[in-house]
């Protein structure tokens, strides 16, 4: 027999992709059920947990509840709509306020997309998810998209019959860190999964007609790994054919066991060089398919590796290689500049205003080619 658990209001989980900043927020699962990957401190120290389909679909009702007030009040005169609103957002309570906030967050982005939270909602049951999707559009009609994240190794052993219900309930993405293709450095950093099972877990996801977004991290295998670990993973993804993939160099806050593994010499850590040269093999060994390739995270360095395969390969080709061509003194403008938010193209680092405020923080903080390394790593730390 279940028990009853209290509902203690809207919950919002602690991430989402980038690519969904504009999305409603629903959190069907807690944390990670996984949690071990030695790269991830994210969720460390909590444990994983399903939400009660009941909650979710409370969820869902206050933030439509919210949606409609606010709808109401807004054409009321300004001190009546203040009042009412004041009214509203007191009986909502603290946690409420949560639901409040996303509602208008949402509705300024047009109401387009949502995503389910939080790192592997597709471990829940078919039946209740299909009935959470089936809910939530029958709430909000107008929505266009619908995306959660995944683990290969639960797409892997899912029922494809189960997939493509969630489909036609309305999933409409699937967001897996696929992160490397390469044997050894899956078992280094415990993702807790095989190459074999992210090939069967993207396409069987693609069989579905749920889109696919597959990451991948360079820098992950450290420079022992570096070459095999970009093949590997291309390999991979030409296997699959995903919708998009995603580049996601690759950081290590202090608090991940993939720290202290550097600390203890299992890999050499790669710099942002490394990564470009790594990079620019994995883009070289992508063959055969028709993916996207997005670059949409800050902590990129080359944001011109972007494009739709295969027409765009070559362009993607020459902007890694016009970095790795800079001098090293240029190398160390750009990275700087990219990592203060100055620069944000190749280009760039010919732009004068722009390299002499860089030039400017160069000499202040005493950088060189000896210390730029640590100064980058520094200033990643800023966007973890």
């Amino acid at each position: 027999m279940t028990k009853n658990i209290e509902y203690t209001g809207f919950e919002v989980g602690p991430i989402r992709p980038p690519s969904e900043a504009e999305s409603l927020l629903i959190r069907v699962t807690r944390n990670c059920p996984w949690n071990k990957c030695r790269f991830c401190g994210l969720y460390k120290g909590k444990s994983f947990s399903v939400r009660p389909k009941e909650h979710v679909i409370k969820d869902i009702d206050l933030v439509k509840e919210c949606v409609d007030t606010i709808n109401d009040y807004k054409e009321s005169m300004t001190d009546d709509r203040d009042r009412k609103m004041s009214e509203f957002t007191d009986k909502l309570g603290e946690s409420g306020m949560w639901a409040y906030q996303s509602a208008l967050m949402w509705m300024r982005s047009g109401m387009k997309s949502v995503f389910i939270q939080d790192a592997n909602s597709m471990v829940i049951k078919a039946d209740d998810m299909v009935e959470i999707l089936n809910y939530l559009r029958a709430v909000f009609p107008d929505i266009e998209r619908i995306t959660t994240y995944a683990r290969s190794h639960t797409i892997a052993r899912m029922n494809e019959d189960d997939l493509k219900r969630i489909a036609e309930a309305g999933l409409n993405r699937i967001h897996i860190g696929m992160e490397s293709g390469c044997d050894k450095v899956l078992e280094l950093v415990e993702k807790g999964v095989v190459k074999e099972q992210h090939v069967t877990a993207g396409q069987k996801v693609m069989r579905s007609g749920i889109e696919l977004s597959e990451y991948y991290m360079p820098g992950l295998g450290g420079l022992e790994y570096l070459e095999e670990n970009a093949i590997e993973s291309a390999d991979a993804l030409n296997q699959i054919n995903p919708d998009f993939i995603r580049i996601r160099t690759l950081a290590v806050p202090e608090k991940t066991l993939l720290h202290e593994d550097y600390e203890n010499g299992v890999f050499k850590r790669t710099t942002d060089v490394d990564m470009v040269r790594e990079l620019l093999i994995f883009i070289r060994n992508l063959e055969g398919i028709t993916s996207t390739v997005k670059s949409d995270h800050i902590l990129n360095l080359v944001t011109e590796v972007e494009g739709k395969l295969p027409e765009d390969k070559e362009k993607m080709v020459e902007a890694l290689e016009k970095f790795l061509s800079f001098s090293k003194e240029d190398q160390m403008i750009y990275r700087i500049g990219r990592r203060m938010g100055i620069m944000n193209r190749l280009f760039h680092v010919e732009n004068e205003s722009k390299r002499k405020r860089i030039m400017e923080v160069i000499e202040k903080n005493n950088i060189n080619l000896g210390n730029i390394d640590a100064v980058t790593d520094s200033l990643i730390k800023r966007f973890i």
